[in-house]
């Protein structure tokens, strides 16, 4: 029998060869993909890290930052992550630092150490300005699978060492005037008294706790404010700490750690009779400097009026230098230096002596004049009273004394001439304007008119118009003359809603004036249209829902001084206004503005108080409701309005308006300043 068993055969060199290079390709190919891939990943980690230092840098997040810093790094320099982001705070903060951006940021592999370094470029904003960029570069540590951020000083400051410090010396600038049309200064520099700490003579322990709580009790100030002021680091034993302003002619309580120094402080020569416009100053707070980083703590700001409005126009540009020093105090590297800019000075179309004696004329009352030159727009005075006493805002308030100012019901800080009233019958002159150029109007027809109210029909129920006087025969001169509402509520049903509103719509109503105080537009209704026979009825002698502020009212009466153009206000000498506009025909204009000089001149004339103008006046009263009598025999609360111009030479008009009086009483209030108004 044969045996079956056979010996293997021998593969072929050839063949063992090729299976060999085959192993090895394999091997080779994985040990090549897999340093490919953690190539890829260490790449991708590095520029996480770097995206994630260099986001939280641009967004000044300087605890975020430490989290992808190596813990190495900063032991060498005798860093913590806290500190580290605590020295950010400090640096950065001291000057100013905001807006930062990064730009040219690079991450480049070093072929021989394979060590990733990170360079980029740095822009900012100080408390100086803009400061020049600067190149940072570090490297990046592995820890692990992740990379993170070597750190030192060096990225605060490319020249800074961990043991030097920064210093900033600032110049502030004068602040600009704001200057009445003949230069007179409305807000300007004096002098004022400051009330500081020294540390050295607050005491120790016990003692300091007293006196400090003496001083927050005397100066209506907190502990915790004059705690954090000690804090600051360039204070001394030695040193004037300010907490407080005063005005100049305040009593100066002697206080353990107190003393006092004159300093320049903004006041206001026309003090309560421009605060409103005006507004005042302050030093700022900690939201102030959180929302304009290059804000420092003592500096002082516009807080209101047009203080606020053109605060960066009047405030100039700080001068001064910020250094690197080293820790023994020697100037090491000059990062930014820069020139004081004293603020500039803004010349207003306001005139100071017309501003006080509109305000002197409405002392007492809860009122507003609005005095403007209707032919070139210059608003000439914005009164509001009651008013509030600007140097003591500016110097710093009391909290006891600022209570007793927001809660009086007065309300002493509303700027009168900018809140939205129904006008009243001094409105009736833009209805004539729109009748007379619809034609629906003419000056010598009567309307035949019985008895004190008049409704339409009955499908008005109970609603009809009333007037004073009971006239039987009413034409357009008459119904001036008697402020007749019947006469006009009937002839803007005649013209129609269509007409009538087409004739507003010429007017300011929903326009924004371009002026630097806050308003809302001016309305004819809630909805923007006339939705009912008795609103177009009501809104035809100045009621409804029509809402207009003093100096829109001004505005739109302007046509019936200037031959029907109706003119856009100013209140800066440098402001451009929109190009004057004709609302109404010049014949429709000159009818309107003689029936107004005969309501002034006719013994039976709503104005005619003011016929011993030695000057041709035309004038309207209004009275507006502002609440129905409840009861029968009650009076309705109303509103009185005046309006008035020079009918010879359009010099001025004015619209003055008293809260809850008639119109008699804002007549004669304004009367003893109408009658010398050629001495303005």
């Amino acid at each position: 029998m044969r045996n079956s068993n056979k010996k293997g055969k021998k593969l072929p060199i050839w063949a063992l060869i090729s299976i060999a290079v085959a192993v090895l390709l394999v091997i080779g190919g994985g040990i090549i993909g897999y340093a490919t891939w953690t190539e890829a990943r260490d790449e991708k980690a590095a520029q996480k890290a770097a995206d994630t230092f260099i986001a939280a840098l641009e967004k000044q997040d300087y605890a975020a930052m430490s989290e992808v810093v190596s813990e190495e790094s900063l032991t060498e320099i005798e860093y913590t992550k806290k500190s580290m982001a605590e020295r950010y705070e400090t640096v950065y903060g001291g000057i100013g630092a905001a807006e930062l951006t990064v730009s040219d940021l690079k991450l480049a592999q070093d072929e021989e150490t394979d060590q990733y370094t990170l360079s980029y470029t740095v822009s900012m904003e100080t408390a100086l300005g803009s400061l020049d960029e600067k190149l940072y570069e570090t490297t990046l540590s592995q820890i692990e699978n992740e990379y993170q951020v070597d750190w030192n000083t060096h990225l605060i400051f490319p020249d800074m060492e961990p043991t030097d410090k920064i210093s900033i010396i600032t110049t502030v600038g004068e602040r600009g005037d704001l200057l009445d049309r003949d230069g007179s200064p409305l807000a300007t520099e004096g002098t004022s008294w400051q009330a500081g700490m020294q540390p050295s003579a607050l005491g120790e322990d016990d003692q300091r706790t007293t006196n400090l709580e003496k001083i927050a009790e005397t100066y209506d100030v907190t502990i915790e404010e004059l705690e954090n002021r000690l804090k600051q680091g360039w204070v001394t034993p030695d040193s004037f700490v300010p907490f407080k302003t005063m005005t100049k002619d305040a009593e100066l309580p002697q206080v353990a750690g107190v003393v006092y120094q004159e300093i320049t402080a903004r006041t206001y020569p026309l003090n309560e009779a421009a605060a409103h416009l005006i507004g005042y100053v302050g030093e700022v707070s900690a939201e102030d400097i959180e929302k304009d980083p290059t804000l420092r703590t003592g500096d002082s700001i516009g807080k209101s009026g047009l203080e606020a409005t053109y605060d960066e126009r009047l405030r100039g540009q700080k001068g001064g230098r910020i250094e690197i020093q080293t820790s023994d105090g020697e100037l090491k590297t000059v990062l930014q230096e820069t020139e004081v800019q004293n603020g500039e000075d803004i010349t207003l179309t306001i005139d100071a002596e017309m501003q006080q004696a509109a305000y002197d004329q409405l002392t007492g009352e809860s009122g507003s004049a609005v005095f403007m030159n209707p032919t070139d727009g210059s608003l000439l005075a914005l009164v509001s009273t009651p008013s509030y006493d600007a140097n003591l805002m500016s110097s710093g308030i009391s909290s006891e004394d600022y209570q007793a100012y927001a809660e009086d019901p007065k309300s002493p800080f509303l700027a009168r001439y900018a809140a939205g009233y129904a006008p009243g019958s001094t409105f009736k002159v833009v209805t004539a304007g729109i009748g007379l150029d619809a034609g629906t109007i003419i000056p010598e027809e009567t309307q035949k008119i019985t008895g004190l109210s008049w409704q339409k029909d009955a499908s008005w129920g109970d609603y009809k118009v009333t007037r004073v006087k009971d006239t039987p025969s009413v034409n357009l001169a008459d119904a001036f003359a008697y402020s007749d509402n019947i006469y006009f509520a009937r002839e803007a049903l005649e013209m129609g809603r269509e007409v009538y509103e087409a004739g507003l719509a010429n007017y300011v109503f929903g326009e924004d004036l371009k002026l630097p105080i806050a308003m809302n537009p001016a309305q004819i209704s809630n909805s923007g249209t006339l939705d009912s026979e008795g609103q177009l009825a009501d809104t035809a002698f100045g009621q409804g829902e029509l809402l207009l502020n003093l100096i829109q009212q001004a505005v739109t009466y302007t046509p019936f001084a200037n031959e029907g153009n109706l003119v856009y206000p100013k209140l800066t000498a440098d402001q451009e206004t929109a190009e004057p506009k004709q609302v109404v025909s010049p014949e429709s204009a000159a009818i309107i503005k003689e029936d107004l000089v005969q309501t002034v001149q006719k013994e039976y004339g709503s104005s005619h108080k003011l016929a011993v103008i030695d000057q041709k006046t035309a004038a309207k009263t209004g009275t507006a409701e502002t609440r129905e009598a409840e009861t029968e025999g009650e009076d309705a609360e109303t509103n009185g309005f005046l309006l008035a111009f020079d009918a010879e030479n359009s010099s001025y008009l004015i619209v003055s308006m008293i809260e809850g009086k008639s119109s008699g009483t804002v007549i004669d209030a304004m009367l003893p300043m109408l009658e010398k108004m050629d001495t303005y």
